[in-house]
């Protein structure tokens, strides 16, 4: 059987070279069985039945309708860490910059290069560039997750005193975080505390406080931080109010924003340090996504495995071992197992086993069955209400 997949931008070839003689290219997104992804907008977009997954080749999927794909059974996976120590090393940059006017001292050299005795006027000029390091100085790491661990880590290296806070870190990532990481519980303490803060947080819209990060960097949390703060963010466009921001940089609260998103605010702010979302512009990221990405489409379309995604829970369903295999995407609702248990019974057909896993309101669920699977068996099981998306994997 042959399967289709397409790319909506440019992927790199040694993921793309992963993929088996079983997978053909497609430039139509009608015929795909699977996408792959980076930055292009998919939310205008009319996805065909026979679409069963995306793969984004990086970590945030703000350009994926999440919602839109889990009501039609399209699981999407991200490839979250893949390009972590590329935006990493972007944020050390970012510190570095922001506390030695580098960019100002090198746009001044650009400035009077063509006048005489441009090594006297350097000495003469320097003066008005001289910043500070940044070992000693306090550094406060909201969200500890791939990116923020590596951060904590290689600032704490640098000699910075480090915070992290993060009430949702995984066990893997506490593992990882230095034990000279002072582990705080609340944003408030990083607010107060820092002289340099850095956000690794996804956005997240919600009514509760602790959790919301949508422009949690606002008026309000500036006002409680150290005059003269800076702030960096290699996140989200999002995560802070651009308002005021402008206000708290124009007073001198904020000495320096650095951001890896501009847009038509902060592009025109003076004292911000704008690059052009280079975070994961490394061909060691670029090439880190595509493969993890192709290796999650693969194994789900072979094996029905999900690793990594954002809509559906994860499943390591293993290799079948047995005649058949089938997998349903569907919501997460009481009664949903005893009625797929039931067809197979009436079909006289034994499951010899099964693995269900939910998130939120959807649920995953696959089936290794003694009796090859057919397409009577997969239309039997998607007239069922509430399941969304039926597959045939063996």
């Amino acid at each position: 059987m042959k399967y289709k997949y397409t790319c909506l931008n440019p992927i790199a070839d040694i993921g793309l070279n992963i993929f088996s003689d079983e997978y053909v290219k497609t430039d139509d997104l009608k015929d795909a069985d699977v996408v792959l992804v980076r930055s292009a907008s998919m939310h205008e977009l009319e996805f065909d039945p026979k679409l069963k997954a995306i793969a984004r080749a990086g970590a945030g999927v703000n350009n994926i309708p999440l919602d839109k794909c889990a009501e039609q059974g399209i699981v999407v996976f991200n490839t979250p860490g893949a390009n972590a120590n590329g935006v990493k090393e972007l944020v050390i940059a970012g510190l570095l910059l922001a506390s030695r006017d580098i960019v100002g001292g090198i746009n001044w050299v650009q400035s009077i290069r063509n006048e005489a005795g441009v090594a006297k006027l350097v000495e003469k000029g320097k003066g008005k560039f001289a910043g500070k390091e940044i070992q000693g100085k306090k550094l406060g790491v909201i969200g500890l997750g791939a990116i923020g661990v590596l951060v904590a880590n290689a600032a704490n290296r640098l000699g910075m005193k480090v915070y992290g806070q993060d009430p949702f870190i995984s066990v893997d990532n506490a593992w990882n975080l230095s034990r000279d990481v002072v582990h705080v519980k609340t944003r408030d303490e990083i607010f107060r505390e820092c002289d340099y803060i850095t956000v690794h947080t996804p956005l997240v819209e919600s009514d509760d406080p602790d959790k919301n990060t949508k422009g949690m960097i606002n008026a309000e949390a500036i006002s409680k931080m150290k005059d003269g703060v800076i702030i960096l963010n290699f996140a989200r466009d999002s995560l802070v109010n651009d308002d005021d921001m402008a206000e708290a940089l124009k007073s001198g609260k904020v000495a320096k924003y650095v951001t890896d998103f501009p847009n038509d605010k902060t592009a025109k702010m003076e004292n911000v340090i704008a690059i052009p979302h280079l975070g994961a512009s490394t061909e060691e990221s670029e090439d880190n996504c595509a493969v993890m990405a192709v290796k999650q489409l693969r194994d789900y379309i072979e094996n029905g495995t999900i690793r990594n995604s954002v809509n559906y829970p994860n499943c390591d369903a293993g290799v079948c071992q047995t005649a058949g295999r089938i997998a349903i995407c569907h919501r997460n609702i009481p009664n949903m197992l005893t009625q797929f248990t039931g067809t197979f019974s009436a079909m006289n057909i034994n499951i010899s086993d099964m693995v269900n896993r939910s998130k939120g309101d959807y649920a995953y669920t696959v089936l290794d069955v003694e009796a090859k699977n057919n397409q009577d068996m997969a239309d039997k099981l998607a007239a069922i209400n509430g399941v969304l998306k039926v597959r045939i994997i063996k």
